[in-house]
């Protein structure tokens, strides 16, 4: 396929889940993808495995929550593609705790790595996305809309990330950068994995989370990457400031079964 052909895209928290997905899925349609991460290993990893295809990619490593670092790397990336029209801001971080035992320094870190990042990010490449007529792709959650407990710093930031895409949505549409984001349920990734690690009985949880969904498992990354791909595309060359819910079905029910 070559919807993307003679595009670029910069793709962050590419070294894996979602953020890889969404990178293996643009190259594979023509675009040449810039990776960010601060996983070198994993970076590696993706950019060998994607540039073996025969892909156009480049990668940067560094960390979002460092807004100098993230700078330095987006002028790299741009330097190496050519222009930017794409950004797919996916790096993400969770952490478990309420009002009562969330720590400080966890609270700054999920805020940080979840919203802060995405503005930072974003930051650095609007030069390269106003000359293109660009646009943004945010990877927002279902906990956008709802909260579950335990999850403070993680609910409030992506509720947070919803705020952000919205307002970035209005200031940009002057200057023709659409931007937007996706909210998916669970995602089968290695940070879900992660989560279920923690509990006493982890396939248990996995089987329990993936009945959660009416559809009745967990999504694939390269699900939540077509969402992502569509949004990027010029198919969505009218839409700005949305919300695409990728939760198979997830929202739709209110707790309990009454008589």
């Amino acid at each position: 396929m070559s919807e993307f052909a003679g595009r670029s895209a910069l793709v962050t928290g590419a070294a894996s889940g979602i953020g890889l997905a969404v990178a293996r899925l643009l190259a594979g349609r023509g675009a040449a993808v810039g990776l960010l991460d601060r996983d070198q290993a994993g970076l590696e990893r993706a950019h060998a495995d994607l540039a073996a295809a025969g892909r156009q990619i480049h990668s940067a490593v560094a960390d979002v929550t460092d807004a100098q670092a993230v700078l330095l790397a987006v002028e790299t990336l741009v330097e190496q593609l050519g222009r930017l029209d794409v950004l797919s801001n996916n790096a993400g971080v969770q952490r478990y705790g309420t009002v009562d035992t969330m720590p400080e320094d966890q609270w700054e870190e999920v805020m940080l790595g979840n919203a802060g990042s995405v503005l930072s990010v974003s930051r650095a490449c609007l030069p390269y996305l106003r000359a293109s007529k660009g646009c943004i792709v945010n990877m927002a959650s279902v906990q956008s809309f709802v909260s579950q407990k335990n999850a403070l710093a993680y609910s409030s930031s992506k509720h947070a990330l919803l705020g952000l895409t919205r307002s970035m949505a209005l200031d940009l549409a002057a200057a023709g950068i659409r931007v937007n984001c996706v909210a998916p349920g669970s995602v089968d990734t290695p940070m879900l994995d992660w989560a279920f690690s923690l509990d006493d009985d982890p396939e248990g949880l996995r089987r329990q989370v993936a009945e959660m969904h009416p559809l009745g498992r967990l999504a694939r990354p390269e699900e939540v990457a077509e969402g992502v791909a569509f949004l990027a595309s010029d198919r969505a060359s009218f839409v700005t400031g949305i919300s695409l819910v990728i939760d198979g079905g997830l929202l739709l029910g209110l707790g309990g079964a009454p008589r």
